[in-house]
């Protein structure tokens, strides 16, 4: 009998049947590893940037990937996708781990082709720089054909979540022991402007808009231009 690919044996208390858990974990991530196993037999995972949309997973990459082209073609495909939510400091190695969100879907791509490729394009702008989509140019047909554009439903997936302290450990701890949790978060940092950007330009809304939601924006005003400058300086 074949395994469920679905179901979580080790410590299956950990997996989390409700949709919303595995459109969280989605939701959060910015990188799919992408993986399916080639004509010839080798198997092959690629990290690539991707989106939920409603309830499919979209991909995109250049037509001269292998992989896309495979997938592309019917190839089955596993994608998996972690956040990782902390450090999990125990009183031994053994029992250290990390807090964690992660989803494995599994299933067949298929192209999105036409007008709907364009706004898959667009669904996977808004999820990795919210607004830029119409700050910037329009994208013009000869890069429309370069990419594909892949979607993967959400019909067959798999969710995993620790949270959490330690986990309790047999005995007392010594009176100078400290165990817990180290929270790890992915920030935006300083933006630092292009060679080609005129000091004292304004940030566009995008980037104000994600520094300010992660209430960095006061703290980085002109910290740019002053990378910048020290970038050149020791060039």
């Amino acid at each position: 009998m074949t395994a469920d690919p679905l179901r979580i044996h080790r410590l299956s208390e950990r997996q989390r049947f409700d949709r919303a858990a595995l459109h969280d974990v989605l939701d959060a991530a910015l990188v799919a590893h992408v993986a399916l196993v080639r004509d010839d037999g080798t198997p092959v995972v690629l990290p690539m940037l991707a989106g939920r949309d409603g309830d499919r997973l979209l991909l995109h990459g250049s037509t001269g990937g292998g992989l896309l082209r495979a997938a592309a073609a019917g190839a089955p495909v596993a994608v998996g996708v972690t956040v990782v939510d902390g450090l999990v400091y125990a009183r031994s190695m053994f029992e250290s781990s990390a807090n964690y969100r992660s989803a494995v879907v599994f299933g067949r791509c298929r192209p999105v082709t036409g007008e709907a490729k364009l706004e898959a394009l667009r669904v996977l702008a808004e999820h990795l720089m919210p607004g830029r989509w119409d700050e910037v140019r329009d994208t013009t047909p000869k890069e429309l054909a370069a990419t594909v554009v892949l979607e993967l439903p959400l019909d067959e997936a798999s969710v995993k979540v620790r949270t959490g302290p330690p986990s309790e450990e047999e005995g007392e701890p010594a009176e100078d022991d400290w165990w817990g949790v180290v929270p790890l978060a992915t920030v935006p940092g300083v933006p630092v402007p292009a060679p080609g950007v005129r000091p004292g330009t304004p940030l566009p809304a995008s980037v104000a808009g994600r520094l300010t939601d992660a209430g960095l924006l006061e703290d980085v005003d002109g910290a740019g231009d002053d990378q910048r400058a020290r970038r050149e300086r020791d060039q």
